[in-house]
């Protein structure tokens, strides 16, 4: 599915590479069941073997003061923000890794929208649970689907990632991984 991958070294001054996917697909263009797809663990399961759990953690209810603070959908309008929490599965001999993530949906006039997330910092370490462990952090630098309506039942998506997987493994052996589960999705 997907046509195009691109990779940007030292986007923003970091080690990991930023990671852009484009793809077209058939069937609606609904972002916020496309976001259950990175958001929701039955659905992911079925295409990422290495999470063992995400689940959106503290879900923002009243989207009145965002949408304020964005200008009046001067950006889209915010339809979801929350932050979220995720595990993986240890394996080939690397231990389990978490996030904690801020992520959002924003909905255009034009029918298209963006689904992003970014980790969130160590000063918000007080949000992860209480009653995990703690695991060698992942970072979620920036990540963002673009979905763009092209008819009545196709659409376009843009993936972008940057993603450190952390611990002391190099980017330039986990970078083919995340390029291959991205084009491996199968949805």
């Amino acid at each position: 599915m997907v046509y195009h991958i691109e990779k940007i070294d030292n986007f923003q001054g970091l080690n990991a590479p930023l990671l852009r996917f484009r793809c077209s697909l058939i069937g609606p263009c609904l972002p916020h069941i496309f976001a259950q797809f990175l958001t929701n663990k039955e659905f992911r399961s079925k295409w990422d073997e290495s999470l063992a759990d995400v689940y959106e953690k503290y879900p923002v209810a009243d989207l009145d003061p965002v949408n304020i603070a964005l200008g009046f959908g001067k950006y889209g309008l915010c339809s979801k923000i929350g932050v979220g929490y995720c595990t993986t599965k240890p394996s080939f001999g690397v231990d389990s890794r978490e996030q904690l993530t801020m992520c959002g949906v924003q909905e255009f006039d034009n029918g298209s929208s963006i689904i992003w997330g970014t980790e969130m910092k160590p000063w918000h370490d007080h949000l992860l649970p209480d009653d995990e462990k703690r695991r060698t952090r992942a970072k979620s630098h920036l990540f963002s689907t673009t979905l763009v309506p092209t008819g009545e039942n196709t659409f376009d998506v843009e993936y972008v990632i940057q993603l450190e997987i952390g611990g002391s493994i190099p980017n330039w052996l986990t970078t083919p991984v995340v390029i291959d589960n991205v084009k491996n999705i199968n949805i």
